[in-house]
């Protein structure tokens, strides 16, 4: 929406009206030099915004475009905004910093850090409350049933169990179709495309936040493949943006002390932080935490970002062990003491040989395939899913019931075809495991005897990976278990992940990781030494390897989850080798997803292609700039009229001897000073003074979301409309600038590292104007430059990146 380039607009000539088409969000208004009405041109653009089939995030029908940008939020088409990271500085600014006291500095400073420590307490506090819902929930259903089979009535068991499935499930869709569309999956793309500068509407407000907690719950009880530990990340987030913003104005909880923290700068920080504190609130994994935001989900990183994030995981992981600590009392109801997962492997020495590294490689290269092809299918799913959900609330709800019932029938389906087995005569635990969970489930067995299929399939996603990971096991699941399972939980982690319920693929990933990985390891036994738990984890780790493609963070979480320092090499190892093949077929999971719902999302390097473009090549088109003292009527026209956020200040003749570039005013600021009315008879120059008396920098802070001032808010008067405004006091006059002979690879470069959201683009030769157009997000889409230019064909350049 804040884009003003477009295609290359026919030459101005001749000094006719006309009328302003703006239909696509990117009409342009044109002011020749020296006059003060402007002359204006109608102007059709369809590149002005991702429409057609080039365009088309995921959904196949497109409404008609009003901005720059579309994506889709919980399946409804959304504008999308880019967020400012740059600083303004202008005469407010300057004035702000220049008086502001050591005494509000030291402020700002105790503040951070009290905001770090609160995402961090209330990240921690949900994250066991997620934990020790989704526990005595799930529980309570399977000891309903399991009483039930113990009584033999399999088939009142059976609807006692899927309907309290079907309930569960249909609670978790209505609140998430109904309340907060955007909480559905995961959320980590959206908070990695939120942290690069992309603003969706609704990702982190209350009710996403409402939605994520309690629809995570509902989904997870409900027994369908999906984990907690996804949500999470989304819900540290919105967390960190409550609390950064001051709370909600929507909801009367605001707090007019947090007011500097008004600025996407200082929030884009605390949603790192937050993201780091979701994942350590997951997995138990504070360090893990810390890589997974600097590797996956922050697109800028400093040291100062770094010690918070380390603070912020590091009270994490305080809390969980102290309420960890007071559900070992037995004050945590049926399964409380399950607690959040903590897969203990220490116990096992690790010691491997060459034959041993022969298994890891093979399982290397069977978790990228697995993973590549995982990616594949997910894709085409959730592209089906999005037609579905596209109809509505009521689509969107029954399609999450018709995947409960067939995960539903699965789970109690599929272990009747699984042999009983005699419990082991050495068995650590009771066998078989009556009233908890546990690694012998009775099922339909006689006394003495367990199913190894329920033992994975009638227990919670926690504990089956428990299992799995469990060493000293070797005989206790037969072979065609474990394929039955991998199969099962491989395809209903597939269909499961689209459907309106908050979902999280890291427990799928793991849990087919690691049946795969014992299925290896059992094949592989005359040739390797090293436990089936153990291979059960390299098997998670290439797995999550080949789907997600991140190798430290996913490394270290490992580490920590499991407690196994000596498995370290052969973990690097094999997420290596996974990742290497996986990235041959597609992108990473988060990735594709992130293009999938056509969030533009800027990659660390440029596109081969862009080196063949100049800045200049994407920037033609109609403008719109302003006066250093601007006619009120001009400036709410072009408000009104275009949806653009950054407009050019140009001073001419005769406050100035020839056209000069003052700096770039914003959407925001010019609302805030027309809202004031510190308007002029005259068309003068002042000093800015009056306007610093009227406002404080304060007063052009964001508010939150969806909260700032509309043009369709503000009123005028005739007499009002014919006055002058002057721009300077609020101009930015230091905008970055790069001139139009630029390399567009080198622009996007400068564009993303900076975090920008308008770049300007000066002319290279003299005795033009000083200003050849605005370079934003949206120039820097494939799908608008393929627009522009329709014989470049971005692929038959090969892909190595620019800059590595």
């Amino acid at each position: 929406m804040e884009g003003q380039s477009q295609h290359r607009a026919p030459e101005r000539e001749g000094s006719h009206n006309y009328d302003i088409e703006s239909t696509d969000g990117s009409g342009g208004l044109w002011r020749r030099n020296g006059s003060s009405s402007g002359a204006l041109l109608r102007y059709n653009d369809s590149g002005g915004g991702r429409s057609g089939s080039a365009g088309e995030p995921l959904l196949r029908k497109r409404t008609m475009n009003t901005t720059s940008q579309i994506a889709i939020v919980g399946a409804n088409v959304c504008p999308i905004e880019s967020l400012d990271y740059e600083v303004v500085e202008n005469d407010l600014f300057k004035q702000d910093w220049r008086s502001r006291k050591k005494k509000q500095i030291f402020q700002y400073i105790v503040l951070k850090w009290t905001l770090v420590l609160l995402i961090g307490l209330l990240t921690g506090l949900v994250g066991f409350f997620n934990n020790l819902a989704v526990e005595n929930i799930a529980g309570f259903k399977l000891l309903l049933t399991g009483n039930l089979m113990l009584k033999e009535r399999y088939l009142t068991a059976f609807f006692a169990y899927g309907g309290c499935n079907l309930v569960l499930a249909a609670a978790a869709a209505a609140i998430c179709a109904y309340i907060a569309p955007a909480a559905a999956g995961s959320g980590i793309p959206e908070v990695k495309a939120y942290l690069n500068g992309v603003d969706a509407y609704s990702i982190l407000a209350p009710s996403t936040l409402f939605v994520k907690i309690f629809g995570s719950i509902l989904g997870v009880s409900a027994g369908f493949v999906l984990g907690k530990e996804g949500p999470m990340v989304h819900t540290g987030a919105c967390i960190a943006n409550l609390l950064g913003q001051g709370g909600s104005r929507k909801y009367r909880l605001t707090c007019n002390w947090l007011r500097y923290f008004k600025n996407d700068r200082d929030r884009r920080d605390l949603i790192t932080c937050g993201s780091a504190a979701g994942v350590a609130a997951a997995f138990r994994a504070p360090v893990g935490g810390v890589l997974f935001a600097l590797e996956e989900a922050a697109s800028w990183w400093r040291s100062a970002l770094l010690w918070r994030a380390f603070f912020t995981t590091a009270v994490v992981a305080v809390v969980l062990r102290s309420l960890i600590e007071f559900c070992r009392s037995g004050k945590c109801g049926l399964f409380g003491q399950g607690g959040l997962i903590m897969f203990d492997l220490s116990s096992t020495v690790a010691t491997y040989s060459t034959p041993d590294l022969i298994a890891i490689i093979i399982l290397g290269i069977i978790g990228g395939i697995f993973g590549g092809l995982f990616n594949f299918l997910l894709d085409k799913v959730l592209r089906v899913y999005s037609i579905i959900n596209e109809r509505g609330a009521p689509f969107k709800i029954l399609l999450t019931i018709t995947i409960s019932i067939i995960t539903s029938m699965c789970s109690y389906g599929l272990p009747w075809l699984a042999a009983c087995t005699p419990c082991p005569v050495d068995a650590v635990e009771q066998c078989p495991t009556i009233g908890r969970s546990g690694n012998f489930k009775n099922f339909q067995c006689p006394p003495g005897h367990y199913n190894d299929l329920a033992s994975l399939f009638f227990n919670t996603n926690d504990d089956a990976i428990r299992n799995l990971f469990s060493n000293g096991t070797e005989s206790e699941f037969h072979m065609s278990t474990l394929f039955i399972f991998f199969t099962a939980v491989y395809c209903l982690g597939i269909l499961t992940y689209g459907v309106a319920v908050p979902s999280g693929l890291f427990i799928p990933v793991i849990l087919a990781g690691a049946t795969y990985g014992r299925i290896v390891g059992t094949l592989l036994g005359s040739i390797s030494d090293l436990d089936p738990g153990l291979f059960a984890l390299l098997g998670a780790a290439s797995f999550l390897g080949g789907t997600m493609r991140m190798t430290v963070s996913v490394c270290v979480i490992l580490l920590e989850l499991t407690n196994d320092l000596a498995m370290l090499p052969l973990v690097m190892l094999v997420l290596l080798i996974s990742k290497t093949i996986a990235d041959n077929f597609n992108k990473g999971v988060y990735d594709q997803i992130v293009v999938m719902k056509g969030l533009p999302y800027m990659e660390a390097h440029a596109e081969p292609y862009m080196r063949h473009l100049v800045a200049g090549d994407v920037v033609s088109g109609p403008l719109i700039t302003f006066s250093g003292v601007e006619k009120v009527g001009n400036i709410v026209h072009a408000l009104r009229f275009t949806g653009h956020n950054g407009f050019p200040v140009v001073d001419e003749p005769p406050l100035t001897e020839a056209p000069e570039l003052v700096g770039l005013v914003t959407r925001s600021h010019l609302l805030v000073l027309l809202n004031g009315k510190m308007f002029m008879k005259d068309q003068l120059k002042t000093s800015g003074s009056f306007v610093l008396q009227r406002f404080g920098a304060f007063d052009f802070a964001k508010p939150g979301s969806g909260k700032g001032l509309k043009i369709q808010d503000l009123d005028f008067t005739d007499e009002e409309m014919e006055m002058y405004v002057d721009l300077h006091p609020v101009t930015n006059t230091s905008p970055y600038t790069v001139v139009e002979t630029m390399s567009l690879a080198k622009a996007a470069i400068l564009f993303r590292a900076l975090g920008l959201r308008h770049l300007l683009v000066v002319p290279k030769t003299p005795d033009r104007p000083p200003i050849v157009g605005i370079l934003t997000r949206h120039d820097f889409v494939e799908e608008h430059i393929h627009g522009l230019f329709p014989n470049l064909n971005p692929h038959k350049f090969h892909s190595t990146s620019m800059g590595g």
